[in-house]
């Protein structure tokens, strides 16, 4: 079934680091207004806006304090109005974060909850008696740490799988449900076009709270089990579809992590109105940076098939290499010392034809890689600092810890975007509240709007192509080269139009057969490299785009 939603590209925005108008350093609504022709002129239908909610800014943003403010450093209400008005007035759409696994520490609702043991939201988060002298459990939080947090006022601790700032909605309550769908409602009869719902897969816990096993053996991976994609949580997604998401023309995008293709159609599947689509996280769990290494192609080509297959004509992808919370896909899947631009343009044309929607992270589309960090007060973000503390306590010295940090840490996609070659990269006119990279004079959007074969333009024709035809939005997916060590291939086909992606994903030269897969007949109608030099054989990170005779 055709979609508006279907047939968009997507681009997210970190509103921190995206454009700051006013010169303070922080990037805010008003510089995101600016840049909207931009925008418009890549090719994007479809805007995700990170959090811009108020908020105390533990968790950059999502620790909120009230869904129906917006943070002052990023602007006002007004500000959002005219945002909303201005992405609607050039034919795009606006989505935002709806984070509603937990709030803020400081939202009323909190404030309320913790004032005593019997105040009416009481039980609208989870708290609990400490048990023999301890923590209620033995469970670790996904930022390291313990789940629960002692409260001296009222001598119980609280739930929060985040920060200790960010305590834990109970979703079991009723009342907290309505609360969040009132809220809900507001939002989307202001206009916009509908929500990622930030970490969905954790809103149901498991009922006793129990404690795992082998507490003092990787506590992390028994945890999540108790709170991530626990059984009854679709109970919650239906509800929460049929009491709001049913009744407007919306896309949603669910935040599923612990989520394998075999179950994919329950979510996404179009007869069962849940959710639109899910960012799953399977391929971008695959680096080793311990190690350095790339995943290979084989399990590339095993992951991503996986998804294509089973939402074949039953639900609709979402695909994504970069985001808020991961590393530059060119630094962590690519080659930045020797094939920079051949292998950001190769990775983009890799998930970009694959059957869903296309989206692009801030700077994705110019090739912005992973920063450099030189101590621990380059580190921004409370993951990092907490990993910081863990590693310390291991004995690991300065250096290891930066080292492990530069390759894995969410600082390093962050960093202010590089409009120019300009001071801050055009930023901001102020001192930006994130170090810009170093590497702003050579990448920047500038400079590669004026060069043809630029990352941006590429990105740019891979959008253009999309759009023009239908087979590489609607058509069904089939791999090729499936034993290929180095190539990823897939064709795309729909109704007699066949199209074959090609992407070398090494920086080797690789080779291919007629008798594996036949191209004489083939027209290349875009590729990343000037010419195509020989029909079977592949540049290191080169991708062609084959249209079918």
């Amino acid at each position: 079934m055709a979609s508006w939603w279907k047939e968009a590209v997507a681009y997210q925005i970190y509103p921190r680091s995206f454009k700051d108008s006013n010169g303070d350093g922080i990037g805010d609504l008003n510089g995101i207004t600016e840049k909207l022709d931009y925008l418009k002129d890549l090719g994007i239908d479809l805007i995700w806006i990170c959090p811009m909610y108020k908020s105390p800014n533990d968790d950059n943003g999502y620790d909120i304090s009230d869904y129906q403010e917006i943070m002052a450093e990023f602007g006002t209400m007004a500000d959002f109005d005219r945002l909303l008005e201005q992405v609607h007035a050039r034919g795009m759409r606006l989505i935002i974060d709806l984070v509603v696994n937990h709030t803020s520490d400081e939202h009323p609702w909190f404030l309320e909850s913790r004032s005593s043991r019997d105040n009416p939201k009481r039980d609208w988060y989870t708290w609990r008696d400490g048990k023999n002298g301890a923590e209620p459990n033995n469970w670790e939080g996904i930022f390291k740490g313990s789940t629960w947090e002692f409260d001296p006022v009222t001598e119980q601790y609280f739930l929060h799988l985040f920060t200790r700032r960010q305590p834990d909605l109970n979703w079991e309550n009723h009342d907290v449900r309505r609360a969040v769908y009132d809220m809900m409602r507001w939002w989307l009869d202001k206009g916009i076009d509908g929500f990622r719902i930030d970490a969905i897969a954790h809103l149901k816990k498991e009922p006793l709270l129990a404690d795992v096993p082998n507490p003092d053996k990787l506590r992390y991976a028994p945890s999540m089990k108790s709170h991530l994609n626990y059984d009854g949580l679709l109970d919650y997604v239906d509800d929460m579809s049929r009491n709001v998401l049913q009744h407007y023309d919306i896309v949603t995008v669910g935040e599923m992590n612990g989520l394998f293709a075999d179950h994919a159609e329950e979510w996404v599947g179009e007869h069962r109105n849940r959710l639109s689509m899910v960012f799953q996280f399977e391929h971008v769990r695959l680096w080793e940076p311990e190690a350095g290494l790339r995943p290979e192609p084989g399990v590339l080509k095993k992951i991503f098939t996986a998804w294509q297959e089973a939402l074949e004509g039953k639900g609709w992808n979402a695909l994504y290499v970069e985001n808020h919370d991961l590393t530059r896909i060119t630094s962590r899947w690519g080659d930045t010392e020797h094939h920079w631009r051949e292998s950001a343009t190769c990775i983009a044309a890799l998930y970009f034809l694959m059957q869903g929607t296309p989206f692009i992270y801030q700077g994705q589309e110019i090739g912005m890689t992973n920063t450099r960090f030189n101590s621990h007060d380059d580190f921004d973000d409370v993951s990092a600092k907490n990993m910081w503390r863990e590693m310390e306590a291991q004995g690991k010295s300065e250096e290891e810890i930066i080292a492990f940090l530069t390759n894995t840490g969410r600082d390093n996609s962050r960093t202010p975007m590089q409009w120019n070659a300009w001071p801050n990269a055009g930023f901001s006119d102020g001192e930006p509240w994130f170090k810009v990279n170093a590497n702003f004079e050579m990448i920047n959007v500038a400079s590669q709007q004026q060069d043809p074969d630029s990352v941006l333009n590429f990105y740019r024709a891979l959008i253009q192509l999309r759009k023009k035809e239908r087979a590489l939005i609607y058509g069904r997916y089939e791999l090729e080269l499936a034993d290929n060590p180095q190539i990823y291939a897939y064709r795309r086909v729909l109704d007699g139009a066949e199209f074959v992606v090609l992407c070398n994903m090494s920086s080797k030269s690789a080779r291919w057969t007629s008798d594996e897969l036949p191209l004489e007949w083939a027209e290349c109608v875009l590729g990343n490299y000037p010419q195509v030099d020989e029909l079977y054989r592949l540049h290191p990170w080169e991708a062609r785009i084959y249209k079918l005779a």
